[in-house]
């Protein structure tokens, strides 16, 4: 009997998706039989085959059944429904990865580029257009494109779980791709068995709270999973084509670069201090020379080329002949002599950096180390010279070229590592130092003029303010030592490894001078205005966007500022953040102010010369600026990408994208093509030519905003609604993330902290934050204008891809609400009152949201024009849906006094289940 199955109308196309559920269910089942026994299984399957009949009928009758079945089971029942459920989920995933994959290669068999290899696509349309070999050049030398992983709590899955999905997702595809016998199917089939019997008997949940070295080391994985083994290969394969597209070498320079946050983002975790940062910085470095000597080992192994057949260079003669190796077996094999001096040098770097890497000793322990990855990469372009010259061009272009392009990538700190604090807490160190220091005893109570005059006389005489640090607060002492350890990551790993420092809430020019002065003070901006750190101002909220444009313009009038810019290339990056801003003002005019603040810094940086870099600190959901990265970028403002752009990876879209080397090699090509289809194929004066569709844009905005704001924070009892009516309380019990949920102990929605905010509201289905006000704005707006109104709107959904991108991503999370379960964690809600007139007003604002989003797309159903999507959604809702009934149930019990641990620990697996479900939650 087959546990878990997929809908039977799926087109042929889909066909081997069904059969992949179809065999991770049957083991399933079969694991579940074996394991809990044939009554748990049957209990499983009864309630499986009743939520996808209600899921199929939506008869009331059918969902009493369900409820009854589900309300009747046991604390130990319920344990066993909710890991069944959610591991189909997980291996449903799985299967639906793997698909992806399938279609992908199918398309490039074909010899058509899939529609999601937008890097094929996007230089197709280059050589149509045409962009000229020159243009293309200058857009490479200038690009930037890098993904940021942070450490956010939404990444419910432990890493045990996460390396047991590889395991089968590679088991999997090996049945796909490999032509296998009887017996290796069969053996196949086993090893999937015993990993997802793994699976059903490893613990789902973490049993202690994530710490930050624990994040650190968990964000590195993706390192060994994607990043170090794929990036050569993008760029190695984008040369390729480049070259085939323009019959001539063109270079592309490492213009994709992952960073990261984890370890170096302190705005409100007090567990990231100056130890924690080093450590982090440490892991970075170890783990590129472990993949340094690694490689180059195996490089060892294999270019056992002679130089009786070989005619080498001179230059590889004399690394050769400066090899410790002096085996008289190896003296006419001078690759792998020269591969033994750089596997000795580069071991003598690593211990020189404090490493513990376990590999093969060095051949010469006293090996001179490198002192820069300049000299490496010149010892490699040695060998790689001399194979070109006598013909072995495939032996220069393949693991050799890779290991290359790595060391000039990663260097020898892997990541560019960001630091993050708030600007508040800047202030508060500013202060202490200039009080302590003579300069000034009233530094917080000057208005900002005064403040700007103190800042920058201070930072022009280059004064010594830091004292012995017991005198200053607890506060400031932590900043101190911060920005101590900086310095000296700086002078050991180079400039690369922390480029970046990020201030939060950022809303006055002097918060970047205060920076500055920080700076300073540990020589990071030294004598003669060198800054060796990018000062980057974080404009989070409504009111924030909207300031940016004169902030950036008071701040590059200052020509002090401007002096600093200009000696670190004239550019300037700014990021902006989509969660807090949707928290503040909703869908809609979160987007539309973030689109308005693009506009308006091209304009100001415009005006000065300078080059903008836009950081956009977007998340999972569609609630905070999440959704599909290349309809994102191509969404952008005329002018706000050119060439250069940072977006932060948040929660589980990091495991999503990058767990996979596969899938993540198609992700980081498709930042690469947006980013180069943004900035070479827009044409930048089509948005200006359009200030009709601005102003309406404009009107619904406002409308939208006083929806939102008028019930999520002017109506009485909302908050009280919102923290009974979702499992906000409970999440916050999750071993998730290291980070507090809140900013403060509070109640205050303005208090909370975006990601939990639209975590609770995607649990229980409402999905809130992704479209509400929309609806109201529309209405109002049609009433206004008439059915001419309308025909605007349609316009604006055909013609602009702002417009459109906002309508396709609240359209997914429109698919994934469901106002019958969010009715169900409404009774969560006691007070009658308070339930019926909250509830219905979102209810009601539901409908007119959904009614005209129709009525602007076209369309009559959700996911129309995502059939794809809308078979998965298909596929695993009827298995999300009996979780949140059970989490209803379990959240009474708990709330009404119940502590059994059980109790507490299949909330916990509800939660982590429903996550897993929906995918994108946080």
């Amino acid at each position: 009997m087959n546990l878990f199955s997929v809908p039977a109308n799926i087109s042929s196309k889909d066909l081997p998706f069904r059969e992949d559920v179809r065999l991770l269910g049957r083991i399933l089942g079969d694991t579940l039989r074996e394991q809990e026994g044939e009554e748990t299984f049957l209990l499983v399957e009864n309630v499986r085959r009743a939520a996808v009949r209600f899921r199929k009928t939506q008869d009331d009758r059918d969902g009493e059944q369900l409820e009854q079945m589900l309300d009747a089971l046991t604390p130990g029942e319920t344990l066993a429904v909710v890991r069944a459920f959610s591991y189909f989920s997980q291996l449903t995933n799985i299967a639906e990865d793997l698909h992806h994959n399938r279609r992908h290669r199918a398309h490039l068999k074909a010899g058509s580029p899939p529609k999601d290899s937008s890097l094929l696509r996007a230089l197709d349309r280059l050589e149509e257009k045409p962009v000229t070999r020159e243009t293309l050049q200058a857009f490479l030398d200038n690009a930037l494109i890098s993904p940021v992983l942070t450490a956010h709590p939404t990444e419910v899955q432990r890493k045990s779980i996460l390396d047991c999905h590889l395991i089968i997702s590679s088991l999997l595809s090996n049945r796909d791709r490999l032509d296998m016998t009887p017996d290796e199917i069969a053996e196949n089939e086993n090893a999937l068995r015993r990993f997802i019997l793994i699976l059903w008997q490893t613990r789902m949940l973490r049993t202690a709270k994530l710490t930050v070295r624990d994040e650190i080391r968990n964000g590195l994985e993706f390192y060994r999973y994607t990043f170090l083994s794929e990036i050569p290969k993008i760029y190695a394969n984008l040369e390729k084509q480049l070259e085939a597209r323009f019959d001539k070498e063109i270079k592309v320079p490492p213009l994709l670069k992952v960073g990261s946050w984890i370890g170096g983002d302190r705005d409100g975790n007090p567990f990231v201090t100056h130890d924690v940062m080093q450590y982090a910085m440490q892991q970075h470095s170890e783990l590129a020379f472990e993949h340094y000597l690694n490689e180059t080992h195996i490089l060892g192994t294999r270019l056992s080329l002679t130089d009786r057949l070989a005619d080498v260079s001179d230059e590889l003669r004399v690394l050769s002949d400066s090899s410790p190796d002096k085996a008289v077996s190896r003296t006419d094999e001078p690759y792998r002599r020269a591969l033994i001096l750089i596997y000795s040098r580069l071991s003598a770097t690593a211990t020189g950096l404090g490493h513990e890497i376990s590999h093969l000793p060095p051949v010469d322990k006293a090996a001179e180390p490198y002192a820069t990855p300049l000299q490496f990469i010149a010892d490699l372009d040695v060998l790689i010279e001399s194979l070109l010259r006598h013909g072995a061009i495939y032996l220069a272009r393949g693991r050799l070229a890779n290991l290359r392009r790595a060391a000039e990538v990663f260097g020898f700190h892997l990541a560019p590592l960001d630091m993050r604090q708030h600007s508040a807490i800047h202030e508060q160190t500013v202060s202490e130092l200039l009080t302590h220091a003579g300069v000034i005893d009233n530094y917080t109570e000057l208005d900002e003029t005064a403040r700007r005059k103190v800042l920058l006389q201070t930072l022009k005489k280059s004064r010594p303010l830091i004292g012995n640090l017991a005198q200053y607060s607890d506060v400031v002492q932590s900043e101190l030592r911060i920005m101590q350890a900086a310095a000296d990551i700086h002078h050991r790993f180079g400039r690369a490894a922390l480029p970046n420092h990020i201030i939060s809430k950022a809303d006055a020019v002097s918060d970047m001078l205060e920076l500055a002065l920080m700076l300073q003070q540990v020589n990071l901006l030294e004598e003669e205005d060198m800054l060796h750190v990018n000062i980057i101002p974080l404009f989070e909220t409504i009111e924030d966007l909207r300031s940016c444009g004169p902030i950036m313009d008071e701040l590059f009038a200052i020509p002090y500022y401007r002096q600093l810019l200009e000696k670190r290339g004239n550019t300037q990056e700014v990021m902006l953040g989509y969660s807090d801003s949707n928290k503040d003002g909703g869908y809609i005019t979160a987007n539309w102010e973030l689109y308005k603040a693009e506009l308006e810094l091209v304009k100001v940086f415009a005006k000065y010369g300078i080059e903008l870099r836009l950081f956009h600190g977007r998340g999972g959901t569609v609630g905070r600026g999440g959704g599909p990265s290349y309809e994102a970028i191509l969404a952008q403002p005329p002018g706000s990408v050119n060439g250069q752009i940072r977006i932060t990876e948040q929660g589980e879209v990091i495991s999503s994208k990058y767990s996979n080397p596969e899938i993540g090699q198609r992700n980081l090509e498709t930042l690469i093509a947006a980013t180069m289809e943004a900035t070479l194929l827009h044409h930048h004066g089509a948005d200006s030519a359009m200030p009709e569709f601005h102003r309406i844009m404009e009107a619904l905005s406002l409308d939208a905003f006083a929806a939102y704001r008028k019930l999520v924070y002017e109506t009485p009892g909302f908050t009280e609604y919102f923290f009974t009516a979702t499992p906000i309380r409970e999440i916050a019990e999750l071993n998730i993330g290291s980070r507090p949920s809140a900013r403060k102990a509070s109640d205050r929605i303005e208090d909370l902290r975006a990601i939990p905010w639209v975590f609770s509201w995607g649990l229980n289905r409402t999905l809130l934050p992704g479209w509400l006000g929309f609806g109201s704005a529309v209405k109002q707006f049609v009433e206004r204008e008439g059915d001419a109104g309308l025909a605007q709107l349609q316009a604006m959904y055909k013609d602009w891809a702002f417009f459109r991108g906002l309508m396709s991503n609240m359209d997914m999370v429109l698919s994934k609400t469901d106002m019958g379960i969010a009715s169900r964690y409404a009774g969560l809600v006691e007070d009658d009152d308070l339930r019926e007139r909250i509830f219905g007003a979102i209810h009601s604002e539901w409908e007119d949201t959904v009614e005209m989003l129709f009525n602007v797309t076209g369309n009559n159903s959700l996911l129309q024009d995502n059939p794809a999507f809308s078979r998965s959604l298909l596929t695993r809702t009827p298995y999300i849906d009996p979780l949140n009934h059970l989490q209803v149930a379990l959240l009474e019990q708990h709330r009404a006094g119940n502590n059994d641990e059980l109790v507490k620990r299949a909330i916990h697996l509800t939660i982590n289940g429903i996550a897993t479900g929906l995918r994108n939650s946080g």
